[in-house]
């Protein structure tokens, strides 16, 4: 779609801080109006949106497209959302550890029993840990404590664990990602363990860089959402 605006501006009102082209609201893809909850985030988006040159491209507006699924997507299936992002926890990957070589055991217990702890310590789900791909079942009260987590945000930050969680392939290093206890680096290094493992080793392909790429960009998206609806 061609840019057919000049000025974008942060309007606040009473329901939030409106992003306005030309004056007129900015709508989203189900046409309610785009409010955010902060004037930070506000900034931000409305900083994407003039940002577009001649052609306007969603690729490039992380942000508001995670605003777009909070206000569109969240509200009506909320429980859903989270009940998918818990789900996780059920087979977290940082809970499958392998058996060798000794170097990539070392690595996982690294980057992956601290944000255990934290997860047992900050919420009091303590999850199970296995050598190889054979399921687990984690404690009843751990996996309730987990989605009690999740459904303790709000829809604008649950619509960015979401898309941590799925990028990570992990419920606790989204949760972590999500509480300022890791940084997207962090994140992305935690979920990619093996990967990265087997990339020193082997050699790193293209068709993953390019993978790894998208996924280090979602990360930051999604920390940098998070920190914005925070923000006063």
């Amino acid at each position: 779609m061609k840019r057919f605006y000049r000025a974008v501006t942060v309007a606040p009102g009473a329901a939030g801080h409106e992003i306005l082209l030309d004056g007129k609201p900015v709508r989203t893809p189900a046409r309610t109006p785009l409010v955010l909850p902060t004037a930070a985030l506000a900034g931000r988006v409305a900083a994407e949106w003039d940002a577009q040159q001649k052609d306007i491209e969603p690729q490039t507006m992380p942000l508001t497209q995670l605003a777009n699924t909070a206000i569109d997507r969240v509200p009506a299936r909320r429980d859903e959302v989270i009940d998918e992002i818990a789900g996780y926890g059920g087979t977290d990957l940082v809970c499958y550890r392998a058996s060798r070589p000794v170097e990539l055991v070392a690595r996982q217990a690294a980057a992956w029993q601290p944000l255990l702890d934290w997860l047992a310590a900050r919420h009091g789900a303590r999850l199970e840990c296995v050598e190889g791909l054979l399921p687990v079942d984690q404690p009843e009260g751990s996996l309730a404590a987990i989605r009690a987590a999740v459904g303790a945000f709000d829809d604008f930050s649950l619509a960015a664990v979401h898309l941590a969680t799925g990028s990570a392939g992990s419920v606790v290093i989204a949760l972590a990602l999500a509480e300022g206890e890791i940084d997207p680096e962090a994140a992305f290094a935690a979920a990619h363990v093996d990967e990265l493992f087997q990339a020193e080793r082997w050699g790193e392909d293209a068709e993953a860089a390019g993978r790894w790429e998208k996924i280090r960009a979602d990360l930051q998206a999604a920390a940098d959402f998070i920190a914005l609806c925070r923000a006063a």
